[in-house]
């Protein structure tokens, strides 16, 4: 043993040290040593260990439960490989080399593309695609076979004991095994072995559902416990008793072998069907005779800050994305007294759009739970035009996410379309996009709209609503997201901000027919605080970037070079407001909680704690030579808006560039509109903030049996680019679906 010991730490290539927990590169041929010679306990201690040479070591199996946390490259040619299942302990490979086993089978090489998750290189080769589609779209084909047969022939049985299950287990394995047939005979012992695993994971689900939120806590980190709180939202009345979820900052994020299935892609076809509308809100008439009240400062300090969230944790089985079925024809439009709101004095000397509440829906409840108040929703957007179903007149489909689901919405008929669960996710952001798939055969490749959504668990969930298919994922971070940001002039470069202060921007590609696609990382941007908010601006969406953080605004340059390899880059400038000269040890206002184009030069940000939202001019403010020390530039004020006096974080705001207008909901349920489309250089200052073309209430809905919700904070807007809808999100799980009525 100790011979052995003193071999192993004279390994040449590996850092010299005294510890076998400090090798990080181990060749046993060299040393003269086999596998067969080093005691387990000896193996156990190399938890170093990164790249490991065994090739020509006669090794028929590797010691099963072997755990090497760090090991990334495996040599296993050259040897008599049999049972490659030996090898599952090994989850952190990422490259692995097998040449020259003569009974390794076809259906052996999946099966290690299946049992180690990061797996990307095998024998030299590139796997990522193949493996993923064995990972995801191949297994779920097999799941659902291997369900029908349950649902065809078995049931549980009663009472449950022990002697019966174990009994009912073995039978139903071998009939799923016997009658499931998928792929082609050469890989039939491969689909056979992974319709046993399958077979025997859900007979559990049935027995045990319960039990698995508990399991998954134990994947919990320390690492990832370590995230500020910022600050939070007031306590009302309803809430009492119900935790809300501070923006997007929790002790949640799962390390990347605890994650559902994998860090990178997973497929699940959706049956297309639609979500019954059991819980959409109706609201009861209001009239509003006077203009409403803005808070004062006093009232707004007097607030409890805003509660962190303990979301219930659940073991997710593979991407277990579920479409709501059926629909309900009886939905009915809400109903609204006919009087508008009073007019406060307009941005603009024309008339406002008249908006009128629609529809109040409850689609994002925990559990379907028409009484979940709490859960709290983040981002919506709606679908490109391109691939949108609402003809001439604008897309009617809009997208939200908060919880654990993302719903794509008709906003006319109120009806939820789409509905993709991942149980143990919370979602903070997605974005649309549209990319080409290959249709193959020759036939020329079609665009199609996708989606991309993200969370606390740092991965991104890519979509394709209109087959059904939630077609892949890939691992953007250890820490959550915060942010998602497609580049529109080319629908295929997708920006991920994230908690570890990171934006990144990768290339997603397009998809072919089975949805096989590629990820790669171009750029990386640091940045000292948490992104909020990413603009790129209209005429040159692929040289700069806009970040509001918690720290400020900033602009990266993201002009790719000739050979597009990942690049870091630090911030070109950081853009300063005037309300930073009023800052004192009790009011900071760097924090960037709303930002948007209103049109190709001006932007529209806000301040969190400033009671006004800027106007500025992009062109004018990046022609300024940065400060030496700082890399600032002032921001060039073409105006100031009212707003509420609030001290509520990430009430974020939106435009519609096609309208000229400007939304942003506040603490209160309330939507402040602008019209701003007669600004024109300086000639929109006044002096002083400029009051809303229109402050639209809280419609104040009632439910059954139930008091009146009183106004939740707006978390977020979004506009059809006709402003035929304009939908808001609130921190009471509702969405509020508002429509343009025609002037007569």
């Amino acid at each position: 043993m100790e011979k052995i010991t003193e071999k192993l730490l004279l390994e040449k290539g590996s850092p010299k040290t005294n510890k076998l927990e400090q090798i990080k590169t181990l060749n046993l041929s060299k040393l003269g040593l086999k596998l067969q010679d080093l005691p387990v306990r000896l193996l156990s201690c190399l938890q170093s260990l990164e790249r490991w040479d065994l090739s020509g070591n006669r090794l028929q199996e590797m010691p099963r439960n072997l755990r090497l946390p760090s090991l990334r490259y495996l040599d296993l040619s050259d040897n008599q490989m049999e049972d490659v299942t030996t090898l599952e302990s090994l989850s952190s490979l990422e490259e692995l080399k097998m040449e020259d086993n003569l009974y390794i089978t076809v259906s052996d090489n999946n099966k290690l593309m299946v049992l180690l998750p990061n797996l990307r290189i095998y024998n030299g080769k590139d796997v990522s695609t193949t493996a993923n589609h064995l990972r995801y779209v191949y297994s779920e084909n097999l799941r659902t076979r291997m369900i029908a047969v349950w649902e065809k022939s078995f049931h549980l049985p009663d009472p449950i004991t022990a002697e019966k299950l174990s009994t009912l287990e073995t039978v139903f394995v071998n009939t799923a095994c016997q009658q499931v047939k998928f792929g082609p005979s050469s890989v039939s012992d491969f689909t056979k072995w992974k319709v046993a695993i399958l077979a025997k994971e859900y007979l559990r689900s049935l027995i045990e559902p319960k039990k698995e939120p508990e399991s998954n806590e134990s994947t919990y980190t320390k690492e990832n416990c370590e995230i500020s709180t910022p600050t939070k939202r007031k306590k009302t009345e309803m809430d009492t008793k119900i935790t809300l979820t501070p923006r997007k900052k929790f002790c949640a994020d799962l390390p990347v072998s605890s994650v559902e299935d994998s860090p990178r892609k997973s497929s699940l076809r959706l049956k297309p069907k639609t979500l019954p509308l059991t819980n959409t809100v109706r609201m009861s008439p209001r009239k509003t005779s006077q203009p409403p009240s803005t808070p004062t400062k006093e009232q707004t300090r007097a607030e409890t800050p805003r509660r962190a969230s303990k979301m219930p944790q659940t073991k997710e089985d593979g991407a277990q994305i579920k479409q709501k079925e059926g629909i309900n024809k009886k939905a009915k439009k809400l109903q609204r007294d006919t009087d508008m709101l009073p007019t406060v004095k307009s941005c603009s000397k024309t008339q406002p759009l008249c908006l009128k509440p629609l529809h109040v829906l409850q689609c994002h409840s925990k559990q379907d739970n028409s009484e979940d108040f709490s859960t709290q929703l983040w981002a919506c957007a709606f679908q490109p035009l391109p691939d949108s179903t609402g003809g001439s007149g604008g897309s009617r489909l809009v997208a939200t996410c908060g919880g654990d689901s993302l719903c794509v919405i008709d906003c006319e008929t109120g009806m939820v379309m789409k509905k993709y669960k991942v149980p143990g996710e919370e979602f903070f952001s997605l974005a649309w996009s549209t990319v080409l798939m290959s249709r193959g055969g020759g036939a020329s490749a079609q665009h199609c709209s996708i989606l991309a959504a993200g969370g606390k668990r740092g991965l991104v969930k890519l979509i394709h609503p209109r087959n059904n298919v939630a077609y892949g994922e890939f691992r953007a971070s250890r820490k959550s997201l915060s942010v998602l940001r497609f580049n529109h002039h080319q629908g295929n470069f997708l920006f991920t901000g994230s908690y570890d202060n990171k934006i990144v921007m990768w290339d997603i590609g397009g998809v072919d027919s089975q949805y096989n696609f590629k990820v790669v990382q171009l750029l990386l941007l640091e940045i000292g605080a948490t992104p909020l908010h990413i603009c790129l601006p209209p005429t040159s969406p692929s040289a700069h970037l806009l970040t509001a953080c918690e720290d400020g605004l900033h602009c990266f340059n993201t002009q790719l070079g000739t050979n597009n390899t990942t690049k870091s880059r630090s911030k070109e400038m950081e853009i300063s407001f005037p309300i930073y000269q009023k800052e004192d040890k009790d009011h900071d206002y760097h924090t960037i909680d709303g930002l948007s184009f209103l049109t190709d030069d001006i932007v529209a940000s806000k301040n969190y704690m400033h009671g006004s939202i800027y106007l500025w001019s992009w062109s004018r403010t990046k022609a300024q030579r940065p400060d030496k020390k700082s890399g600032a530039v002032c921001a060039v004020v073409l105006a100031e808006l009212q707003w509420a006096n609030t001290e509520i974080p990430y009430l974020a705001l939106n435009t519609c560039p096609g309208k000229a207008y400007i939304v942003c909901g506040d603490d209160k349920g309330r939507l402040w509109t602008y019209h701003v489309n007669n600004i024109q250089n300086n000639s929109f200052q006044t002096g002083k903030p400029i009051r809303p073309t229109e402050v639209l209430e809280w419609p104040t809905p009632v439910r059954k049996g139930l008091s009146q919700v009183e106004g939740p904070s707006i978390n977020s807007v979004a506009m059809d680019p006709e402003l035929h809808y304009l939908v808001a999100l609130s921190d009471k799980n509702m969405v509020i679906v508002w429509k343009r009525e025609e002037s007569s």
